[in-house]
């Protein structure tokens, strides 16, 4: 398999929710970086993963392999779903549990560098895009980090939407 094949079975895993393929794809060194506060590891990665598809069963990543040189494959990729799970926020943010709002995101277009060495994934970075990551997700289901921070691990659902 060359990296292109590696990066978009990758893909392919992730859009599935099949995180156990996916886990077989990374290397022990893998990083993620760009929309989080810090470099995630492969297990915070695949927890990050794992919540997002719980808290939106009809997540589509709208991934695209744009291109690539070497060990280093380029991609896009454009998030929407529906909040109708628990988003479990806990284990990468300690902010807790944001229940379902019910409410659907769309972010903007963010471009990605994912680097293959040896047939195995050793970093995706995402490049930071004004209208995507979390914090834009968040203000998309009116979800506020001031809300966040006052009430942080059980809120009442009154706290989580502005009128």
């Amino acid at each position: 398999m060359n990296n292109r094949e590696t990066v978009q079975a990758l893909l392919e895993a992730v859009q599935r929710g099949d995180l156990e393929n996916a886990k077989a794809r990374l290397a022990e060194r893998f990083r993620f970086s760009g929309p989080v506060p810090a470099a995630l590891n492969a297990r915070a990665w695949l927890g990050m993963s794992a919540s997002l598809k719980v808290a939106f069963p009809d997540l589509d990543y709208h991934f695209k392999i744009t291109g690539g040189e070497g060990d280093v494959i380029s991609s896009t990729e454009q998030l929407s779903g529906t909040h109708t799970g628990d988003f479990d926020l806990t284990s990468m943010l300690d902010m807790g549990v944001i229940p379902a709002t019910h409410k659907s995101f769309a972010s903007r277009l963010q471009k990605t560098k994912i680097t293959v060495e040896e047939g195995k994934i050793t970093s995706w970075a995402v490049e930071p895009t004004e209208g995507a990551g979390l914090m834009a997700i968040l203000q998309q289901l009116d979800i506020y980090i001031a809300d966040v921070i006052v009430a942080p691990k059980m809120w009442p659902i009154q706290t989580l939407s502005r009128s």
